[in-house]
């Protein structure tokens, strides 16, 4: 990839599962942050792309992914992105993803389980000092599908909000991190379970939130080739 004179991102967004209505507003929503902040976007569904090293990438974004999404050279090329340093961010479905790789569980620190149905709900913030969350208040009403994961991830991640499973219904448990970051050796990790429906993308402090994390995670310049 040639270089840029603007920080380059990756959104990518194939499914090969269940296929969220929200996804072409989250790729308009990142070339308009993009637009707005200074990167420039380059969103696709091939994984070839992978293949090719993510070189030049200031951060990638799995958005809504879902099922096996990756060949097995661009498994390598993800891995070889995220040791050199790279900057990866999930949002919503990503955590619906690469189920057969560990090393993607472990990167994301948790996997999907179950959610009940779409509906409003309240966040606690829990970290007030993240560009992710800094905007927003003690708690943060929203509606989307309170995402539950297979092994809760607290403890092993720097949790940014929870969901609060007192204001909806359908929920199991109690502990529900859906706003978490993490250093996973060289590469920097965000992740938010929110973002099921189109009209989150044109949410004001929703687009503050993938803001603050995608600029969390391009904290180095862009992974080069190997010399």
């Amino acid at each position: 990839m040639p270089p840029h004179s603007s920080p380059r991102i990756l959104v990518f967004t194939r499914t090969a599962d269940y296929r969220h209505d929200s996804i072409p507003d989250g790729i308009a929503a990142f070339h308009a942050l993009g637009a707005e902040h200074g990167f420039a976007v380059d969103a696709t569904e091939d994984p070839v792309v992978f293949e090719d090293g993510l070189y030049g990438y200031a951060a990638v974004v799995f958005l809504s992914t879902s099922g096996e999404v990756l060949t097995p050279a661009g498994r390598a090329g993800l891995r070889a992105y995220c040791v050199a340093g790279g900057g990866f961010m999930g949002v919503h479905a990503a955590a619906c993803t690469e189920y057969d790789w560990p090393f993607y569980g472990e990167l994301l620190g948790a996997r999907f389980d179950r959610h009940p149905a779409f509906q409003p709900g309240t966040l606690v913030i829990e970290d007030h000092e993240h560009p992710a969350t800094a905007h927003l208040g003690d708690t943060w009403d929203f509606a989307d599908e309170w995402y539950e994961f297979r092994e809760n991830p607290r403890g092993r991640v720097r949790v940014l909000a929870s969901a609060d499973a007192s204001s909806y219904e359908g929920g199991t448990g109690a502990d529900h991190p859906l706003v978490r970051t993490r250093e996973h050796g060289a590469a920097r990790v965000f992740c938010t379970a929110l973002g099921h429906a189109p009209q989150a993308y044109t949410d004001p402090d929703f687009r503050t939130h993938l803001l603050g994390g995608l600029r969390h995670v391009m904290h180095r310049p862009p992974v080069s080739p190997p010399a």
